[in-house]
């Protein structure tokens, strides 16, 4: 069920996720009570380093140029992840985006906002109006279709991962990242693969919080519920009230810091997880935030010293859940579009380190700092399912685990609930200090504390709330196995029985 929503999103919401991008998803197997975790995510060019970039007169990559395309690992976590978990084959699973592909959809309203605002990304790629209805944008409730992204979908229906990653629609990748000044290989695309790794975890009020090991930011996500833990419900104050928001705003705060020094390819270099995760840590971290003034210039702690994007969730009747997230990363990603396919080449590249010596440093062969991070929560004292769960949205993400999390565990909220409640989101590489965008709704009271507090306050409204992201959350009680659900009201999706 999983694949069949990411791949029909691919077709209906080319905007946010498609094939040409990554996928992360979390497994909870019911018979065993155990959570596994996929990272589908791909790696650079072999040919792609600083040397590189400087023979190329580059100092930085571009968030739109060839050199941003990392191999898209989202046809191999498609088709792995139903090898080891599903029942039904490549092709069954794949039907539905292919009828939809061949026979169109009406573009819902939101996609086609997004749409006309990455429109200036296709018109970058020499087949870009592949993308397009006569080269602009689809009107909401226009039908759209994409013969293109269907021949590939069947090509992958009858041959699996293999007939994407080599053939034609390899030689088609490789032919377009070229043309966009890329060094993008057919071996690179061949020698891709899928990884299994143990997922990581905290536990916050009883609740065992799960996140997929870097290169993804779930980290980020856990080291701030760890900070936040040693406030009880009384200290963490009101729900909306400027404390609540405060102590929240300031563990990202510390989170980001630690989570941009520390979260890279782990093949790369051993990464202080444990350590980020101990108590001990977060007893250290909690202690610098001052609960009358706004942090500034917050750095990344030593944890040694002492020892564009769609998310969705799936639970079946045997209590099994796939928590999943797949994208393109910056909307289109980077707008450049194989001939003849009709998806999009994501621009994760972009968020490589320019240091050389940094832990995410660009170097070939090697997996960026990756924004897509789907959840899952389990109750600590018997493993019992609790709920898939996750925001999508850049560097949104984590701060959306964070707050719907709490007004869930915090304020009994129901999941659609949670989901409503206005939002703040941190931009972690600002250049201004304090930086905070909140959500239209959020007391005028409460803002005006928090600005006396030393935060700089941006008021957000209309269609750019999409900044908080869009969440879908599953609850699921352990002693009935009742399932709740809810659907973020700032994206076009929903919350669906079958």
């Amino acid at each position: 069920a999983a694949v069949a929503t990411a791949s029909a999103l691919a077709v209906t919401e080319p905007t946010s996720t498609g094939i040409g991008g990554d996928c992360f998803a979390l497994f909870y197997n019911a018979a065993d009570r155990s959570v596994t975790a996929m990272n589908g995510s791909g790696r650079s060019p072999k040919a792609l380093s600083f040397d590189r970039l400087r023979e190329d007169g580059l100092t930085h990559l571009p968030p739109y140029h060839g050199h941003t395309v990392t191999v898209p690992g989202a046809c191999a976590g498609w088709c792995d992840l139903l090898a080891r978990s599903g029942k039904l084959s490549v092709s069954k699973v794949l039907s539905p985006a292919i009828r939809l592909a061949e026979e169109g959809f009406p573009v819902a309203p939101l996609t086609s906002h997004s749409w006309q605002k990455g429109l200036p990304q296709l018109q970058l790629s020499a087949h870009g109006t592949e993308m397009t209805i006569d080269g602009r944008a689809p009107k909401a409730g226009e039908i759209f279709r994409n013969p293109g992204l269907a021949q590939v979908f069947r090509a992958v229906a009858e041959g699996g991962a293999s007939a994407f990653y080599q053939g034609a629609i390899a030689r088609a990748i490789v032919d377009a990242v070229a043309q966009a000044g890329g060094v993008l290989s057919e071996a690179d695309l061949a020698s891709h693969t899928t990884t299994w790794d143990g997922p990581i975890s905290t536990v916050y009020r009883g609740v065992r919080v799960w996140e997929c090991a870097p290169n993804g930011q779930g980290l980020c996500a856990l080291i701030a519920l760890n900070i936040l833990s040693g406030f009880d419900r009384d200290r963490l104050g009101d729900p909306g009230s400027a404390r609540r928001l405060h102590l929240q705003i300031e563990a990202m705060r510390l989170a980001f810091a630690d989570a941009q020094r520390y979260i890279a390819d782990p093949a790369f270099g051993e990464l202080p997880i444990e350590a980020l995760l101990s108590r001990d840590y977060a007893d250290r971290r909690r202690k610098l935030i001052n609960i009358d003034h706004a942090m500034t210039n917050v750095k990344h702690g030593s944890p040694l010293a002492s020892s564009d994007t769609v998310y969705l969730c799936v639970v079946d009747t045997d209590g099994n859940a796939c928590s999943f997230i797949n994208s393109n990363y910056m909307g289109f990603g980077t707008g450049i579009v194989p001939k003849g396919c009709g998806f999009t080449l994501q621009n994760r590249g972009h968020n490589f380190s320019m240091t050389p010596g940094h832990p995410n440093a660009l170097a070939p062969g090697k997996r960026p700092y990756h924004t897509i991070i789907p959840a899952l929560a389990t109750r600590e004292s018997d493993g019992e399912l609790l709920a898939p769960f996750g925001v999508m949205g850049g560097f949104m993400q984590p701060q959306g685990h964070v707050q719907v999390l709490s007004a869930i565990v915090d304020d009994d909220l129901d999941p659609q609930a949670a989901l409503d409640r206005p939002r703040f989101c941190i931009t972690p590489d600002s250049p201004s200090p304090n930086p905070v965008q909140l959500e239209d709704g959020i007391a005028t009271e409460t803002l005006e504390t928090l600005e006396k507090l030393g935060h700089a306050i941006t008021i957000v409204r209309g269609l750019e709330r999409s900044v908080f992201g869009r969440g879908q959350i599953i609850w699921r009680d352990p002693a009935t196995h009742v399932l709740s659900a809810g659907s973020d009201p700032r994206g076009d999706g929903c919350a669906m029985p079958l």
